[in-house]
């Protein structure tokens, strides 16, 4: 939310560490605060493809996180903040009718992949709502094993995933852990085949990374 009014200070000998702080001014459409708006590096990209985003409530506070810029850039993309939800929640938002639903997860041995039939490029019967954990690895593991709903699944995995861009603003536990952004389009480039632009979408992402790096290192002693 954004102030615009103007604070009246009733006392003119009230103490300053008492007076409210002015509040930083958000961009309305990326919520961000004006200083660090994302709104110019957004790449509208079609897709067919419904993509579901599960945030963790820790990652929506990160100036870091990539999905903001995966909100503004894709044009059928739904962002839920939430730890927990409840069985009927969940239900509603992972059931699209007429749409089949896959969970970008790798098969790890604390979580198995269901048994379920290959994923590839889509056939033009066969619409997709694609779920997505934004989380760190251990917190994503723990939503997964908390939500049956969520572990029953199909299963997507990238194999073997593009080398990542992040690293230069945020540290990975394993070599082939990518940003939520970079996992959700090189998902998407994979179902969808030569016609959805991943390119010039991880081309922003780069410039978003680059921009973050940048102004940590003002901060640097």
């Amino acid at each position: 939310m954004s102030g615009h009014g103007r604070a009246t200070i009733a006392h003119v000998n009230t103490p300053s560490h008492s007076l409210p702080l002015p509040r930083r001014s958000i961009c309305p459409r990326c919520l961000r605060p004006q200083a660090t708006c994302l709104c110019a590096l957004a790449m509208p990209t079609a897709h067919r493809t419904e993509v579901l985003v599960l945030q963790h409530p820790q990652e929506q506070r990160q100036a870091k996180n990539s999905v903001a810029l995966l909100r503004l850039s894709l044009s059928n993309c739904e962002v839920v903040v939430g730890e927990r939800f409840a069985p009927e929640a969940l239900q509603a938002l992972l059931v699209r009718p007429g749409r089949q639903t896959r969970l970008l997860y790798p098969d790890v041995p604390a979580a198995p992949a269901p048994a379920a039939p290959a994923v590839g490029a889509m056939g033009a019967g066969e619409p997709l709502r694609l779920v997505v954990i934004d989380a760190t690895w251990r917190k994503s593991l723990r939503m997964l094993l908390e939500h049956p709903l969520l572990a029953a699944l199909p299963r997507l995995s990238l194999d073997a995933p593009a080398p990542t861009r992040y690293r230069a603003i945020r540290a990975a536990r394993r070599a082939d852990q990518v940003s939520t952004l970079e996992a959700t389009v090189q998902a998407l480039a994979l179902l969808e085949g030569p016609g959805f632009d991943a390119e010039r979408l991880l081309e922003r992402f780069g410039e978003f990374v680059a921009g973050v790096a940048a102004r940590q290192r003002q901060f640097e002693p």
